[in-house]
């Protein structure tokens, strides 16, 4: 090769071999999956177990000869673009529209639980964390990292925990990127725990719904589900599945190009622009990626509503399964990039074992109650949807909500579909707070205050047909 660099080199091949020792890891948790029966009904993504298994082996290898099997910068660069990417590819789809008064109120109802997740889980994680500070010296701020790692997934607490941890004019979060990753990682584990004591709970009772066979046998998809009548061919002069990844990418690319712009402007202003609307536009790549993807979006809606393009070049089948893709890596990746290390220190390990417990028993019994007053009809499935959402993730609560309703009859699927853009405009509040919560003690205060606030908004929200209810 030109330029000095020869393919033996082994920063040519790094990059391959980190991603075949985290895919290898999937599918060797998959086969496990498969073979132990007790993994299976643990409901544990294998994308977890992977990672958990890169995690242990990475430790012994490390003891072994010193060194890291992988460059952590590059499991930390696959977590934050994975989450940017897999939004990108949701935010392509073809969407129908909500029909229904009541399909609409569950809708909203279920975006309120979401956000309600969220607060609560925010509030018991300040609340744990604030005393901490002041006994063992902990990071106070450390526990609005709860929602983050549990509703928001590993993108977001480690997006979040690396800003705690890199802040100069602030005081800074040691290990803070590790910290969010373990809460997410723990977070699989408590939607896994919770999932399968609620699933146990109604196969005692004797609920017929636990009596189904296997969900994964039952999927059928017929050709129409694969592909439209009026998309581009799966393979012409450009395979189909290359133009999907294409509008992700350049989606993705121009969204960055926004972001890199408007930085530009805020180092010119300098101060409180640097300190905190940065880190805080940078933190969330995947909601400016989305606007961008809905923008791409509406560009090819315009071109083929004029007749400039002819075929559909969106395909929902395949950007589900892209998505999929960049949220199992995502996940894989992120647990096996958590620093052991940090579990040496008490001011660490203790905030993060009290949080993660705390938080999945707050998030089952608020859940529960919640799903039991809006969804009475179909309680039990929306809680296992959203129970497994607001701690793990979206693909979490599907796997839980199959196990009762593996044909997806009821409106909990859909429900966790559509609420996004609710849940979007009704948390943008709380994701604002994040920017500030760790500037100071008095902040935090302040922060933990107003979430207390937000909270009750929700609850009254939720009980809006109680505390509103017109009279006869």
């Amino acid at each position: 090769m030109t330029g000095g660099t020869n393919f033996w080199d082994l920063s040519v091949w790094s990059f391959v071999v980190t991603l075949a020792i985290l895919f290898g890891a999937m599918l060797l948790a998959n086969v496990l999956r498969l073979k132990l029966p007790f993994l299976k009904k643990s409901l544990l993504p294998s994308s977890v177990l992977g990672g958990f298994l890169v995690l242990v082996a990475n430790a012994v290898f490390q003891t072994i000869t010193g060194k890291a099997m992988f460059e952590v910068a590059t499991l930390e660069a696959l977590t934050y673009h994975g989450l940017g990417m897999g939004f990108v590819a949701l935010a392509l789809r073809h969407s129908g529209k909500i029909k229904g008064k009541k399909a609409k109120r569950d809708v909203f109802n279920t975006s309120t639980l979401t956000v309600g997740s969220y607060l609560i889980q925010g509030i018991v994680g300040l609340l744990i964390t604030i005393p901490l500070f002041y006994i063992l010296g902990s990071y106070a701020a450390s526990g609005i990292l709860l929602p983050m790692g549990y509703g928001q997934g590993p993108g977001q607490a480690y997006n979040w925990g690396t800003i705690f941890q890199n802040y100069t004019e602030y005081p800074a979060f040691a290990n803070g990127a590790s910290f969010g990753l373990t809460v997410a990682a723990m977070g699989f584990v408590s939607a896994s725990v919770g999932g399968v004591f609620y699933l146990n709970r109604l196969r005692k009772a004797g609920d017929k719904r636990t009596q189904h066979e296997n969900a994964e046998s039952m999927e059928n998809l017929s050709a129409e589900q694969i592909t439209g009548r009026d998309e581009i061919p799966l393979s012409e002069s450009m395979d189909k599945l290359s133009v999907q990844f294409g509008l992700i990418v350049v989606s993705y690319a121009i969204a960055f190009g926004a972001m890199y712009g408007v930085s530009l402007l805020l180092d010119r202003a300098g101060g409180f622009c640097v300190n905190t609307i940065k880190p805080l536009l940078w933190g969330f790549n995947f909601l400016v990626g989305t606007v961008f993807a809905l923008l791409m979006k509406g560009l090819l809606a315009r071109c083929r509503a004029s007749g400039t393009m002819k075929r559909d070049y969106i395909n929902n089948f395949m950007l589900n399964r892209i998505s999929g893709t960049m949220f199992d890596l995502m996940v894989v990746a992120s647990i096996a990039a958590i620093d052991l290390s940090a579990f040496r220190y008490k001011e660490f390990w203790l905030p993060l074992v009290l949080i993660c417990v705390l938080g999945a028993i707050v998030s089952y019994f608020y859940c529960q109650i919640i799903c039991r007053h809006c969804f009475p009809d179909y309680s039990d499935e929306e809680f296992l949807a959203m129970y497994g959402m607001v701690t793990g993730t979206a693909s979490t609560g599907v796997i839980l909500l199959r196990e009762i309703d593996p044909l997806f009859e009821t409106p909990a699927s859909h429900n966790l579909i559509y609420q996004n853009l609710w849940s979007i405009v009704l948390g943008a509040p709380m994701l604002l707070l994040l920017g500030f919560v760790a500037r100071s003690m008095t902040w935090t205060f302040l922060v933990l205050g107003i979430l207390v606030v937000l909270f009750l908004i929700m609850l009254v929200l939720q009980y809006r047909d109680v505390l509103f209810k017109k009279k006869k």
